[in-house]
């Protein structure tokens, strides 16, 4: 799934960096790095003058670590993936499935890095780039990470669209710890990339990756949902719960992401959870929202056909959601 190709012959997946964008990022991690050393050391020297030699070796086995090795993986842990070499580069360390890093990512990272780059002189990490295909070295590898390019031509600059209104904390009971990486990584990429696919095509994806998700999950697709909006909802409820491990329940609410949902989600499907409202009309298809790029999801166009009223009150109605950002009442 981390290389899924659809009928179009359009792989998805991230553009990862290549090795000279890394080494030069590298370089300049290393600089800094060894500079924070080197002017460490000669405080500590001056600071440890009186003790015994087998402090002072103590002293400069602590310093390595704590530096050279402690330093890198703060600074990747607290700027999630971007040190200040990758920051000039434009490049930036996200897992396999496109997310941010986490601590357990840069430790792993950073301790096969003492391998791979301090001991080795880079040698045993360059090699390893140039013969996997992602361009990643061992501790990538180990940690199930991808340094990926952030500054990308507006061909390949995409983000993912925000879940429906309407499916806004409806999975917050899912169990997603079961989810593999690749799935997630071809979940993403499919949903950034739905609009550019022939909509029969971008149909069969949707279904074959929410019945995927549905049996990772262990929870049936729910009644009434398009499976494209099923899989943002449920990419919006995992991104949601990373923000709330990340910087706190209060920053994470779900009225941001509700009011800055696409036009082709708004107003398809039940109402919110908890609202009592009942079901919504079935959603226009792509005949009469030609910019949606999404398939026939079915009812609309027996109901009012391929012209007259029925087409006509439907753009009214889009030319409305797009203006307002809410869909019209029922």
């Amino acid at each position: 799934m981390s290389a899924l190709v659809t009928g179009d012959a359009v792989v998805l997946g991230l553009r990862p960096a290549r090795l000279p964008s890394r080494a030069l990022a590298l370089v300049i991690d290393l600089a800094v790095v060894w500079a924070a050393y080197i002017l460490v050391s000669l405080v500590m020297l001056f600071a440890t003058a009186s003790l015994d030699a087998a402090a002072q070796a103590a002293t400069t086995v602590a310093l390595f670590v704590l530096v050279l090795v402690g330093g890198p993986i703060a600074v990747e842990t607290l700027s999630h993936g971007r040190s200040l070499g990758k920051l000039a580069c434009g490049l930036r360390v996200v897992r396999d499935d496109g997310g941010p890093i986490r601590f357990r990512h840069a430790l792993v990272r950073g301790a096969m890095g003492v391998i791979e780059i301090l001991l080795t002189f880079g040698v045993v990490a360059c090699i390893a780039s140039l013969v996997s295909e992602r361009g990643r070295r061992i501790g990538d590898v180990f940690a199930g990470t991808l340094v990926v390019r952030e500054r990308v031509s507006s061909g390949w600059a995409a983000a993912v669209p925000p879940p429906p209104p309407w499916l806004v904390g409806r999975f917050a009971g899912l169990d997603l710890s079961r989810v593999p990486d690749g799935l997630w990584l071809a979940v993403r990429q499919y949903l950034m990339r739905m609009r550019q696919l022939d909509p029969q095509v971008s149909w069969t994806m949707a279904v074959r990756l929410a019945e995927d998700m549905a049996a990772c999950t262990g929870t049936p697709l729910p009644d009434g949902v398009p499976p494209a909006a099923y899989l943002a909802g449920v990419v919006g409820e995992r991104q949601a719960r990373d923000a709330r491990r990340a910087f706190g329940p209060g920053q994470a609410g779900g009225g941001t992401v509700a009011a800055v949902a696409p036009p082709w989600f708004v107003g398809l499907g039940p109402g919110p959870v908890g609202s009592g409202a009942g079901p919504r009309p079935t959603p226009v298809p792509p005949a009469v929202f030609p910019s949606a790029g999404l398939p026939d999801w079915g009812g609309a166009a027996e109901s009012t056909g391929s012209g007259g009223p029925g087409v006509e009150a439907a753009n009214n109605a889009e030319s409305r959601v797009r203006s307002t950002g809410f869909a019209p009442p029922a």
